[in-house]
């Protein structure tokens, strides 16, 4: 049995996916299992980090684990996942981390996950690092202001990033999970190929079927326009600084790491666009 936290979410759901396509058995937790939409295969249940009960009650006959938290309690959560997987006998743990900067300048976020990676990595349990770079589902943030105004504003610039595609990171977290050989290893994911926001626009505005334009704005404005849409201040002050990172050049680098586990190329952001186009409809 694998336990999937943070099932309902956007890689967790890919995972739960790719998991019952290769037939192995499946235990999704959630904060709501009644609003969990799964196939009848998967055991849902209610499950929360910040709940020991009910995070043990969940480990409880687990071989194995993908965790899935965020946050400033990220250290917090996985140090008390892997103290009560170790007492649940299981024997691996798949984390979901983040890159979030270079050896030089490292975000709020990358050091949340460093605390996370930490606590796995000194349970005692098998441990693999999934560390992935940008989501291209990040995209779906501009709905909004596609559906209304056919425009998309970033603080990017012109930097390059090579966004991945969740289903290329729950693939990489499936084969750390049923195959051997990924013990003690980290992965560092990425797209193949790395994009401006103004070129991944053009190609998302093929794929709607209609003009958007990419509208350059200051971090400031940034940070207005996060506040407004009701983001904690605790994650706008961990984002703003990797929008610097993105403009240096410095987060367009190219990583082969998805095909080399995987043994298939990894998705583009054209095959992305296409498969959510009606969300910005």
């Amino acid at each position: 049995m694998i336990l999937v936290t943070g099932a309902t979410g956007t890689v967790g759901r890919e995972v739960v996916g790719k998991l019952l396509a290769d037939g192995v058995k499946v235990r999704a937790m959630t904060r709501n299992p009644s609003r969990a939409k799964f196939d009848p295969r998967v055991e849902v249940v209610k499950g929360d980090f910040n709940d020991p009960r009910a995070l043990e009650a969940a480990l409880n006959g687990v071989e194995k684990i993908f965790s899935l938290t965020f946050g400033p309690q990220t250290g917090v959560h996985e140090k008390g996942l892997a103290g009560l997987a170790k007492r649940a006998g299981a024997r691996r743990i798949v984390k979901l981390s983040a890159m979030g900067g270079d050896g030089e300048t490292k975000n709020m976020i990358r050091k949340w996950h460093e605390e996370g990676e930490q606590a796995i990595q000194e349970s005692g349990i098998a441990w693999t690092i999934v560390r992935p770079g940008g989501f291209m589902s990040n995209a779906l943030h501009w709905r909004g202001t596609i559906r209304s105004q056919a425009k998309v504003f970033s603080n990017y610039g012109d930097g390059r990033l090579p966004s991945v595609h969740p289903r290329d990171i729950a693939a990489v977290a499936v084969c750390a999970l049923t195959a051997e050989g990924h013990q003690e290893k980290t992965y560092h994911l990425t797209g193949p190929e790395a994009l401006t926001i103004g070129e991944q626009v053009r190609i998302l505005s093929e794929a709607v079927g209609r003009p958007i334009e990419y509208v350059p704005i200051s971090d400031e404005a940034a940070r207005k326009g996060m506040e407004q849409s009701g983001m904690p201040v605790f994650l706008i002050d961990a984002l703003l600084p990797f929008a610097a990172f993105i403009r240096s050049g410095r987060a367009a680098e190219v990583l082969p790491t998805v095909e080399q586990v995987t043994g298939r190329p990894g998705l583009t952001f054209g095959a992305w666009a296409k498969e959510n186009a009606e969300a910005f409809r």
